[in-house]
């Protein structure tokens, strides 16, 4: 707990915002190291991803919406998660997602670069099996 008080501290100080300020959707992008246009599309994908809509379609996110797009992008960029997998996650808990939250491994829809090159060895031996029966 204590790392997070210390994150939103240090997040208050490079913005200039207390944590409970709305952010405009660059803010949010440069602190989550984010394009806009990943933003945008996640609004697409996450129906809990809510930010307020002003003038002129500006959005306005709420901080309670910058916790869930960290926990989005850790899970998809650290814990190899799809978007499909994370939406299944916030459907499997009520549409919140603190961090610790995983599915069962067998459930899991990560499919780790080691996992992906033994399946890759796999399919080639496959093919080449199959090309000696032919």
């Amino acid at each position: 707990m204590a790392l997070a008080s210390e994150q939103t501290a240090s997040n208050q100080k490079r913005s200039g915002k207390s944590a409970s300020a709305f952010r405009t959707i660059s803010e949010v992008a440069k602190e989550l190291d984010l394009p806009q246009h990943v933003l945008r599309f996640w609004e697409s994908k996450f129906p809990q991803i809510k930010p307020m809509k002003r003038g002129g379609g500006r959005r306005y996110y709420r901080p309670e919406d910058l916790v869930m797009l960290r926990r989005i992008r850790d899970l998809l960029y650290d814990d190899g998660y799809t978007i499909k997998g994370v939406q299944k996650l916030l459907k499997e808990n009520g549409g919140k997602i603190e961090k610790g939250t995983s599915v069962p491994q067998d459930q899991a829809s990560a499919l780790t670069p080691e996992k992906s090159a033994e399946l890759k060895s796999v399919l080639t031996e496959l093919e080449d099996i199959q090309k000696l029966l032919s």
